[in-house]
C-alpha cells in the first residue's frame, strides 16, 4: 500500500515531470512553415500529427479512427471543420490540466483542511474535491458558471488573428485580455509575457509539448476519477487514503437545483429591487 507520504511524492513527480517527459524534439522545418501559413488540410493535419515525435506519437503518426478529419461538421467546410477539432483537443487538453492540478491541489491537507476563514458558506472539512464543489452553494456555482462562460464567449470574437475556423486562423489563440477594462491585468494566455520573443518554429514546439501534456491530463484526470469511485485503476487505486466519492460526476448541480430554485428566485428578486 502506498502511504500518504508517497502519495504526495507522486503527485509532486506527476506535477512537475509531466512536461519533459513529453518534450518532443523540434519542429521538422517543413511543417512548421505549413503551420504558420495555414493548418487547415487534411496533408497538412497529417504532417503536423508526424512532426509531433512524443513517445505516443511516434508509434501511432496520424491517428483518426472515426475519420473526423474527412467530416464537414454543420455548416463548417471539411478544412473549418478541421480547424474546429484542432481548437476543441487543444482547449479540452487545456482544461484538463487546470482539472489535473486542482484535484491534487485539493486533496491537499492545506487546501481540504481547516480554516480560520471557511472559503464558503457550506464549507466541510476533509472531503475529496468532488464533495467540494457539491457543497458550493448553488448561486457561487453559478457565478464560477458564468465567469467561465464569459471567457468563453470572448475567446470566440476574432480580434487581431482570424477566427480559428478561418484561413490564417490560430486553433488555440486566445485574444489578450489587458486593456479592455482596466481591472484586467493579466492576459489569460501567458499573463507574464514568458513566449513573446518566441520565434515561430519555438511557438510551434510549444504547442506540441501542450498537446503532449493535455492528452496525457485528459488520461490522468479521467483515472482519478474512476479511481475515486472505487475501481481498479494501477497505481491510483493502491494510493492509501485515495479520495471517494459516491456521487456522480456527470450531474454536477445534483439535489441542489430543484431543492434551491426558491432560494434563488428570492434571492434574484431581492438584488434587482435593491
Amino acid at each position: 500500500i502506498i502511504s500518504t507520504m508517497q502519495f504526495s511524492a507522486i503527485v509532486l513527480a506527476l506535477t512537475f515531470g509531466s512536461a519533459s517527459a513529453f518534450m518532443g524534439t523540434p519542429v521538422a522545418p517543413r511543417a512548421a512553415k505549413a503551420s504558420a501559413l495555414s493548418m487547415t488540410t487534411q496533408e497538412e493535419l497529417a504532417e503536423l500529427a508526424e512532426s509531433n515525435r512524443d513517445a505516443l506519437g511516434a508509434g501511432l503518426g496520424f491517428w483518426d479512427p472515426l475519420g473526423c478529419s474527412k467530416m464537414s461538421f454543420w455548416t463548417l467546410s471539411n478544412e473549418e471543420t478541421i480547424g474546429y477539432l484542432r481548437h476543441a483537443e487543444i482547449k479540452h487538453g487545456r482544461v484538463a490540466m487546470a482539472a489535473f492540478l486542482g484535484f491534487c491541489v485539493q486533496s491537499l491537507d492545506a487546501v481540504k483542511g481547516a480554516h480560520s476563514t471557511v472559503p464558503y458558506r457550506g464549507y466541510v472539512e476533509n472531503v475529496s474535491p468532488q464533495e467540494q464543489w457539491d457543497n458550493i452553494p448553488v448561486i457561487g456555482k453559478l457565478q464560477i458558471l458564468t465567469f467561465v462562460g464569459m471567457l468563453e464567449s470572448y475567446g470566440e470574437i476574432p480580434g487581431e488573428v482570424p477566427h480559428y475556423t478561418q484561413p490564417g486562423g490560430i486553433p488555440g489563440y486566445y485574444p489578450p485580455l489587458v486593456g479592455k477594462r482596466p481591472e484586467l491585468l493579466f492576459n489569460l494566455y501567458d499573463p507574464f509575457d514568458f513566449f513573446v520573443d518566441d520565434d515561430a518554429e519555438s511557438k510551434e514546439r510549444g504547442l506540441n509539448v501542450e498537446l503532449n501534456n493535455g492528452r496525457a491530463a485528459q488520461l490522468a484526470i479521467m483515472a482519478m476519477l474512476t479511481a475515486s469511485k472505487g475501481l481498479i485503476v494501477p497505481p491510483l487505486d493502491a494510493i492509501e487514503g485515495f479520495p471517494k466519492y459516491s456521487g456522480d460526476v456527470m450531474v454536477p448541480f445534483e439535489g441542489q437545483l430543484h431543492v434551491a430554485m426558491p432560494e434563488l428566485a428570492a434571492w434574484t428578486e431581492q438584488t434587482l429591487a435593491r
